[in-house]
């Protein structure tokens, strides 16, 4: 599949209380094309069970699904896996995981960690946070000429990432961006409806 277009990441907090499915299946409705499990707590068995249902949701949308910082979880599953700078090795991930599957990487504003993840065989590299971020908060550290300059130097999959909504995707878009990645933008909801409803508005911005 080629990747461009919404990026839906989970948020434990967001989510919880019986919203993860739904909503999730709410942003797949709305056109989301990768979908990243990210779950910080040390419960292995609700884990397992939620990207287990996370996986046979994507299935049904032709969407992929990759799990956030857990190289055991991705194999167990056979799905792709999203590394942050100080999270593994991607030359370890992309050996166990195999030549085709998808392998992320967070970049932040380096362009010369976006090289070496590059060289490490990922399938994309994500730069951020561009906006105050809720999810994330803290300086933006990225800019739209950073995203430019990354566009120029590689050739394969950007992401962007931090405090993207409807009304900042496009200027990311323009400077060469080829997913956002929205959390709080997208599951920040009252409803399964409204996530549908944003999900929808994201998807009709894509290029």
């Amino acid at each position: 599949m080629s990747l461009k277009g919404l990026y839906a990441i989970t948020d434990s907090a967001l989510l919880a209380d019986g919203r993860l499915l739904p909503y999730m299946e709410a942003a797949l409705a709305g056109g989301a094309r990768l979908v990243q499990y990210r779950d910080k707590s040390a419960d292995t068995v609700r884990r397992l069970e939620e990207a287990s249902q996370l996986q046979e949701l994507c299935r049904q949308y032709g969407a992929e699904l990759l799990i956030n910082d857990d190289l055991a979880l991705a194999s167990q599953l056979q799905v792709g896996l999203h590394l942050g700078r100080d999270d593994g090795s991607l030359i370890e991930a992309r050996q166990q995981l195999g030549a085709d599957a998808l392998i992320g990487a967070t970049c932040h504003a380096s362009l010369e960690y976006a090289e070496q993840a590059v060289a490490a065989g990922v399938s994309y590299i994500a730069f951020g946070r561009f906006f105050q971020s809720v999810t994330k908060p803290g300086t933006p550290a990225a800019t739209t000429a950073l995203l430019q300059e990354a566009r120029q130097r590689f050739a394969i999959p950007i992401v962007a990432i931090g405090g993207v909504t409807p009304s900042n995707a496009r200027q990311l878009y323009d400077a060469g961006a080829d997913l956002l990645a929205v959390v709080n933008g997208l599951f920040g909801a009252d409803s399964a409806a409204e996530v549908r409803r944003r999900a929808l508005e994201f998807t009709a911005l894509q290029p």
